[in-house]
């Protein structure tokens, strides 16, 4: 696209990943950290341990029986697993009876909000509202802080989300009523993936394309760290209310970055600003240390020029991604990709304390297991393509899912298996988001992952309510799981391959990209289909996308 040659150029100057750039993401990775650990804050902060009804008259407010002697053996009946049910007891002539009082096993946690306002049986929904909150806040979060990103500039978002992610965070360990928790949570949900998508959107901005695959995995590897790191606390920390201001404090690492950090010169160049996106840059040569130099006068003028060209010209939006037949099966069946990863991703994360052993173990190892799929990813993305790569991940991460409901309820093997199934459901996680870019034209690219990443929200609120099925048997949401996946990993094989091939850049473009390479055409992906578009692509200011 002629109109954004000298931007092009520019920013080629700067080579794919200088010092520079090496700099600016190292602090645009902060982010994707405290993400990590805001997301899932309330597996520790708001853990239900294991319990049984109060027994009236043994148990006291300051004395819980041990849970083998006979008054429990007695009063208690057992649940098909052999533990003592969770929800009743006996009554009168041995009738079975809903309880209103709980005692809990205190070997993990003795502080939490679980615990404080009994988030179990009858009320259990309420822990999910309380998540589902969240994950509501970061849907209109993508939306609201999208366009404030575009309109004031990806660092003032990531600086105030970093902000509000602080102030939210601390006060929702202050709060003592349910519903203004819930509030609060929601409003935590909006900023607390804010600064995650902008530094995303930077860095994005700032790297080559050579090196934006590998920057989006540490991207991916740093949330894991996240939730690492929030193991770590919580295992070192039991008390909820210190545990809560802690997760908070993270956050003021990415305060500093007002100062530290500089916008994204693409952004700039958008908006006309060429000489602050010139001076950035110059910047950037100098610490790169390169010979290269830069016409300012002429990069000013011509940006003028073409910024008044293009300000009249029609903007394409999300609508035009299901105006035709190719565009939209490509958008229906991407979304359901990312609907299914968000699903299953934290169906898994959210229900780490129904796994047997020691919970903070079992989140760190959540984390962990994510380090290897990136490793896999980096080394076999470029080499059998996107399309082969996701399918069978989610595949396997179906399967997996599935095998976990034919296993004995928490043996050790259905931890092994449901570790086995997270590495695979983060792998293609991962993939998604590349992939649904280079699927896009790039006239709509940011609309196409937009949409998706939201869809990814939305599945990810409807995750904790889905997980409210096992009353009915504990085996259903992890069937829903495994089908999601599966369907969605088999779907894919209709998608075109991207690897190697140049990207669409109109809307005709797009509509013609890929017809007829199908995994049953071309499962190997390495052939360019006749019909693929040859095009050179010109990177785009993105709009705001939005991760796990």
């Amino acid at each position: 696209m002629d109109k954004d040659h000298a931007l092009e150029e520019m920013m080629g100057k700067l080579g794919d990943f200088g010092r520079y750039q090496c700099f600016q993401f190292s602090l645009h990775i902060l982010a994707a950290l405290t993400a990590g650990m805001h997301m899932l804050s309330l597996v520790t902060v708001a853990a239900v341990p294991e319990h049984r009804c109060a027994i009236q008259g043994v148990d006291m407010e300051n004395y819980t029986e041990l849970w083998n002697s006979t008054s429990v053996l007695s009063a208690i009946p057992l649940n098909e697993h052999g533990k003592f049910d969770s929800c009743k007891m006996y009554g009168e002539n041995k009738t079975l009876e809903e309880c209103n009082s709980w005692v809990y096993d205190t070997q993990f946690y003795s502080s939490s909000r679980g615990i404080e306002w009994d988030l179990v049986c009858s009320r259990r929904w309420m822990g999910a509202t309380a998540q589902t909150a969240y994950m509501f806040g970061v849907v209109v979060g993508s939306l609201v802080l999208g366009r404030l990103s575009d309109k004031f500039g990806r660092k003032s978002a990531y600086v105030w989300s970093g902000i509000l992610q602080l102030i939210f965070g601390i006060s929702v360990a202050f709060t003592t009523e349910y519903y203004t928790f819930i509030v609060i949570r929601f409003l935590y949900g909006i900023f607390g993936s804010g600064s995650y998508i902008a530094g995303f959107v930077l860095t994005m901005e700032l790297v080559g394309s050579s090196k934006r695959t590998i920057c989006g995995v540490v991207f991916q590897i740093m949330f894991a760290v996240g939730i690492m790191l929030l193991a770590a606390w919580g295992y070192l920390i039991d008390n909820r209310f210190y545990l809560q201001i802690l997760y908070a404090l993270h956050a003021a690492i990415l305060i500093p970055h007002w100062i530290l950090m500089d916008e994204s010169p693409r952004w700039l160049w958008s908006q006309g600003r060429a000489r602050e996106s010139v001076f950035i840059v110059e910047k950037a040569l100098k610490m790169n240390r390169s010979s290269e130099t830069l016409d300012t006068a002429a990069l000013v003028s011509h940006c003028k020029a073409t910024c008044a060209k293009y300000t009249d010209e029609r903007s394409a939006g999300t609508i035009d991604l299901l105006k035709t037949p190719n565009m939209l099966k490509k958008t229906l069946i991407i979304c359901g990709c990312w609907f299914a990863n968000s699903v299953v991703y934290y169906g898994l994360s959210l229900n780490t304390g129904k796994l047997n052993g020691n919970p903070y173990f079992i989140i760190f190892l959540m984390g962990i297991v994510e380090l290897p799929s990136y490793v896999i990813i980096m080394y076999f993305l470029d080499r059998v393509g996107h399309r082969a790569l996701i399918s069978t991940m989610m595949l396997l991460g179906g399967i997996s899912c599935l095998i976990v409901v034919a296993l004995p309820h928490g043996s050790s093997s259905t931890t092994g298996v449901v570790m086995v199934g997270k590495l695979f459901i983060s792998g293609s996680y991962s993939i998604i988001y590349k992939y649904s870019a280079e699927l896009f034209p790039t006239v709509v690219r940011s609309s196409g992952v937009g949409l998706g990443s939201m869809c990814a929200s939305i599945s990810g609120a409807l995750t904790p309510l889905i997980s409210l099925l096992d009353t009915l048997n504990p085996k259903i949401p992890t069937i829903i799981f495994g089908f999601l996946a599966l369907l969605s990993g088999f779907s894919t094989f209709f998608l075109p391959e991207t690897v190697g091939r140049n990207l669409p850049q109109s809307l005709e473009d797009g509509e013609k990209f890929g017809v007829g390479d199908t995994c049953f055409t071309n499962c190997s992906g390495r052939r360019k289909s006749d019909t693929s578009v040859d095009l050179p692509e010109t990177m785009v200011p993105l709009e705001i996308i939005e991760k796990k």
